[in-house]
């Protein structure tokens, strides 16, 4: 057997293409434009190529995108200030915050004073407590994109064993609730988990979230099973000279293939989701916040 390859990238283009379409509608029926501001905090380069294509990305989509770049040494009270401001805007619809932040500034007041409204992170206290509770939240963007690219490679999934790999407020644990939401019977495993080869052979649906380059092998995966690799790790490549690397996944992509039913590569797979759906939960804050029904389906 030889897996299906999950095209994330295709389909958060396409995502994208139906978001723009929405767009345009709330414009020309509603008079209203969605709002995305992102605020980086210091100089990090990776940080700044991901606030640049988030840009572009809002742009594209036709929403308004607005960028706040403050220096390295930006005090905890400036941002926290920047985003009480931002609250308020009511040309804004979601706010992101790039992390990391120096380490002057806590991630959690910045999380915590984020609007719940507005978290298109989906990662205030309030929206993970939503999405525990089965009731309508902010999900946070990656763990939003694992679900449609599964949804997209299985009718059903409900009844169906999932095992995350990571326990992480990011994506492990919203990972679990989206799928337990689904009717999934679900594992979350992690470093101490006895005997993690065999809880994860286990899995009809395989998510590794834990930040380990290639941990997951071929012999963890049950033939048949959907493997989401959430993993972005670089790893020396001397093949392509001295000082090189390549990106991997926590899964072993070349043997989990050989035995798994779809597999997303990395990169190209979860990757592009995260910010189409960043795109996706603006689009449908700005609904809610202007009491318009939300679309569905997309």
């Amino acid at each position: 057997m030889t897996a299906r390859i999950i095209d994330g990238k295709a389909y958060a283009a396409g995502l994208r293409g139906r978001i723009g379409e929405h767009v345009a509608r709330l414009q020309k029926d509603h008079g209203l434009t969605p709002g995305l501001a992102v605020v980086l905090v210091g100089n990090d380069p990776a940080s700044e190529v991901y606030v640049r294509n988030k840009g572009i990305a809002t742009k594209e989509v036709g929403m308004n995108s607005f960028e706040f770049k403050l220096p390295a040494d930006t005090s905890e009270e400036d941002l926290l200030a920047k985003v009480r401001e931002l609250n308020a805007d009511p040309s804004v619809h979601g706010i992101l915050v790039q992390f990391p932040v120096p380490d002057q500034i806590s991630q959690q007041k910045v999380i915590d004073t984020i609007s719940p409204d507005k978290d298109v992170d989906g990662l205030h206290p309030v929206n993970a407590g939503r999405l525990a509770s089965g009731l309508d939240g902010l999900v946070s963007c990656t763990p939003l994109g694992c679900l449609m690219l599964i949804k997209d490679v299985m009718a059903d999934i409900a009844g169906k064993n999932a095992v995350v790999i990571g326990r992480s407020n990011l994506v492990g644990k919203p990972v679990a609730q989206l799928l337990l939401k689904e009717n999934c019977t679900v594992t979350i495993a992690h470093s101490r988990t006895a005997d993690l080869a065999k809880v994860a052979a286990g899995a009809d649906i395989l998510v590794a979230a834990v930040g380990r380059a290639q941990m997951v092998k071929g012999d963890w995966v049950k033939p048949g099973a959907t493997v989401i690799d959430v993993g972005m790790n670089r790893i020396p490549a001397p093949e392509k000279g001295e000082g090189k690397t390549r990106l991997v996944g926590d899964v072993d992509f070349a043997a989990a293939k050989e035995v798994a039913g779809a597999i997303t590569p990395v990169p190209g797979g979860v990757g592009p989701m995260t910010i189409a759906c960043l795109l996706h939960n603006t689009l449908i804050a700005a609904c809610r916040q202007a009491g318009i029904a939300a679309p569905e389906g997309l």
